[in-house]
């Protein structure tokens, strides 16, 4: 099992910017804090470092002090695009790991001062990517205690993800064959781990340099997506976990078993629903949701040690833009970080 490696540090050397007071005030009183704010679609250069009103939790919520924020590609298109969530100004990011300061109305489960990490319900709870977050008292568990809140920032909307594919929608079990799609990435990292704790045998598509750091995590096997076909098997799969849509969800029909199941993170080709039926698969396209069950499921393998993530690096907030242009080059291995505190 691989352990995360020192990721990129690339802080700013301005304290001015990268450090706020605790709970800064506006003329009148009101809290405010620093966000990575945009008031128009477009690229990184959209993001700004803006004061904006402190949240405050409402019934059955909480008001987290963020710590750090993890990066995800949905973070990318909905800077320009807008996607699922109406139009700016906004501000982004569902991962988060940090410490209770606030609880609302009917809160049980924590307490001022408890250190949680989960993923804001997607994707209308975004704005983790500030110093504080409010969300639902049951998008979060408690951090383990064996990540820092890095580590823990880059878990839960990717790690979910991998979970809500694998073992509640495909229902992975041991000894079933699994192929990953961009293995090396956010979700495929920790999916190629979970599958492995399940007991299935993983092979995982990504670039030959990515292959050492896939046997690392557990697979039993890589294809060069640049000079293979992963197409080219002799042993059918139970289970594609297909990130990349389009003509890899069509293509990865044919390398499933007759009731195989095929999980895509985004829209397939036209044909692809009708490939399926023909083949006798089943093919789903799933949108991730904030799920305490599936958090406490996360922090028990990662207390296990079974799961870790892979973060290459870190930025301040108030750099944000700039980890956005890294993010999307789609070349980052595991995971980008936010460090907010």
């Amino acid at each position: 099992m691989t352990t995360n490696d020192t990721p990129a540090d690339h802080s700013s050397s301005d304290p001015a910017v990268t450090t706020a007071s605790p709970d800064p005030a506006a003329p009148g009183g009101a809290p405010t804090m620093l966000a990575l704010h945009q008031t128009a679609l477009g690229g990184p250069e959209v993001l700004r470092l803006t004061e904006l009103p402190r949240p405050a939790p409402g019934p059955g919520e909480i008001l987290v002090a963020v710590h750090a924020a993890g990066l995800n590609p949905t973070d990318f298109k909905h800077r320009a695009m807008g996607l699922f969530l109406p139009p700016p100004p906004l501000t982004l990011g569902w991962d988060v790991s940090g410490t209770v300061v606030e609880t609302g109305y009917g809160v049980t489960l924590f307490q001022p001062g408890d250190e949680v990490f989960g993923m804001l319900p997607y994707p209308y709870g975004a704005g983790s990517h500030a110093e504080y977050v409010t969300g639902p008292t049951r998008a979060f568990a408690a951090k383990p205690a064996g990540i820092d809140h890095v580590q823990a920032a880059a878990l839960p909307l990717a790690a979910l993800t991998a979970w809500q594919v694998l073992v509640e929608t495909a229902g992975l079990r041991d000894g079933q064959r699994v192929l990953i799609h961009a293995a090396a990435g956010g979700v495929g990292h920790l999916a190629v781990q979970i599958a492995k704790e399940r007991g299935a045998h993983v092979t995982g598509t990504a670039s030959a340099p990515k292959h050492d750091f896939l046997r690392e995590l557990g697979a039993d096997a890589c294809v060069d997506y640049r000079s293979e076909d992963f197409t080219d098997t002799d042993e059918p799969y139970d289970v594609v976990l297909d990130t990349l849509g389009g003509e890899t969800a069509t293509r990865s029909v044919s390398v499933l078993r007759p009731g195989g199941v095929l999980v895509s993170l985004l829209p397939g080709a036209e044909d692809t629903r009708a490939a399926a039926e023909k083949a006798q698969v089943r093919a789903e396209v799933l949108l991730v949701e904030h799920d305490r069950a599936g958090m406490l499921a996360i922090a028990d393998l990662v207390e296990r040690g079974s799961l870790r993530p892979h973060v290459s690096g870190t930025f301040p907030l108030a750099e944000g833009a700039r980890a956005h242009a890294q993010g999307e080059t789609g070349r980052t291995t595991g995971k980008l970080v936010l460090t907010v505190r």
